[in-house]
């Protein structure tokens, strides 16, 4: 479970980012999280990650409160939340399973298990015949689901998506979505902030929607309002 309760942050001089914010998200839901630039969608994922504090209220992920996460905590926190991102953030001088090995070998997990954690991710997300190749020998596509291959090697219980198809086009997007969808189907709780109006209606899924820093439509099998 997520939980927003009463969320408030305060950037100075006078900005509410997130103003008395409520969200409950349940295990094993796909959720997606829309509104227009500057209505607090960046920061609640940051809040989420921990990447920021919120000024006031509380957040929790499952029985752990991370309102007050303190640094040495924020790493096991990360691992269990996968991030994938806009902009890939692949090492461009590492082969796709280099790419995703790294994120093991930082958490120093030996490498037996890396040998066979690696492989499988990749094979997962349709990447088993390309994993020898470098970042720019493959397509957008192709690099966005190595990066969710990165995302998963610590079996995470939640997968936070922010804009993963903004750098794609509609036939690559339509992959990613697919694929995030069978990541859920495996019981992995989909955080999917996005501006694409037509992935969002297709889905059929919950649908959230942010404006001024709080929530102002939730609708269990929703559309893109905007």
């Amino acid at each position: 479970m997520i939980l927003f309760e009463n969320v408030t942050k305060f950037y100075p001089p006078n900005i509410n980012a997130l103003d008395n914010f409520n969200l409950e998200i349940k295990p094993g839901e796909f959720v997606s999280i829309v509104g227009q630039s500057g209505t607090g969608k960046t920061t609640m994922v940051k809040l989420l990650i921990g990447e920021e504090r919120a000024t006031k209220g509380k957040i929790k992920i499952g029985d752990w409160d991370i309102t007050s996460i303190r640094q040495r905590e924020i790493p096991y926190l990360r691992r269990q939340i996968g991030v994938i991102f806009q902009d890939f953030k692949l090492l461009p001088t590492k082969t796709l399973l280099e790419n995703v090995a790294f994120a093991m070998q930082v958490c120093g997990h030996p490498p037996s298990k890396i040998e066979a954690i690696v492989p499988q991710v990749l094979k997962l997300v349709g990447l088993e015949s390309k994993m020898q190749r470098y970042p720019a020998q493959v397509s957008g596509g192709e690099q966005q689901r190595a990066v969710i291959a990165r995302s998963l090697v610590h079996r995470p219980k939640i997968l936070l998506a922010d804009e993963p198809t903004g750098n794609l086009d509609s036939i690559n997007a339509a992959d990613i979505i697919n694929l995030l969808e069978k990541i859920n189907k495996f019981g992995t709780t989909v955080i999917l902030v996005t501006h694409n109006k037509e992935i969002v209606n297709s889905l059929r899924r919950r649908v959230i929607t942010i404006d001024a820093g709080r929530v102002i439509s939730d609708q269990k099998i929703g559309k893109y309002i905007l």
